[in-house]
C-alpha cells in the first residue's frame, strides 16, 4: 500500500546541492546510503555520482538527511578544495573532478566547460571579480568572504 508521498517527502533538501540557489526538481532524485537527495537538473544527478561524499562534506547544511552520517560515511578522509564556487558561477560547487585552469602558478576550479570558455574570453576581468567576491583562497590577494570558501585542514 502506498501512502501517495511523492520523493519531495522523504527526502530533506529543498535546494540543490550543487546548483545552490536552485529549487529541486522531484523528478532528479538519487538515493545514496538508503538516503533520497533532490536535485535541481539531470547536469547535477551526473555530477552527484561522481563525488557524492564530497558534495556531503562541502554541502552538509543543504543535506540534512545525512547529520550524524559523517564516520559512517568516512567524511574525514574526503579531502576538500581550499576553493568551494565556481568564480564564473558563483553559485555552483566545484570539486577535483572540476575541469580547471592555471593562474599564478595554481589551480582554478571551474564548474563546467562553459565556464572554462567564459573564464577564458577575459582572464584578467575573470580573476579581479573572483579575488574581490572571495571565491579563490588559492590565489594571493583574495578578499576574505565568510562561507565562500572550504575551512581545510593543513
Amino acid at each position: 500500500m502506498s501512502l501517495g508521498l511523492s520523493p519531495l517527502a522523504l527526502a530533506d533538501n529543498k535546494l540543490c546541492p550543487i546548483m545552490i540557489e536552485d529549487e529541486t526538481d522531484e523528478e532528479e532524485v538519487v538515493e545514496f546510503e538508503g538516503k533520497k537527495v533532490l536535485f535541481c537538473c539531470g547536469t547535477c544527478v551526473k555530477l552527484w555520482n561522481q563525488s557524492p561524499k564530497y558534495y556531503i562534506k562541502v554541502m552538509g547544511e543543504l543535506l540534512p538527511q545525512f547529520k550524524g552520517m559523517e564516520k559512517e560515511l568516512g567524511l574525514d578522509e574526503i579531502k576538500v578544495l581550499p576553493q568551494k564556487f565556481c568564480p564564473v558561477y558563483p553559485d555552483r560547487i566545484v570539486t577535483p573532478e572540476s575541469p580547471s585552469v592555471d593562474v599564478q602558478g595554481e589551480k582554478v576550479y571551474l564548474f563546467s566547460k562553459a565556464a572554462v570558455r567564459r573564464w577564458s574570453r577575459k582572464p584578467e576581468d575573470s580573476l579581479k571579480k573572483a579575488l574581490a567576491a572571495g571565491l579563490l583562497p588559492q590565489i594571493e590577494g583574495n578578499a576574505k568572504v565568510a562561507g565562500k570558501t572550504n575551512e581545510v585542514s593543513k
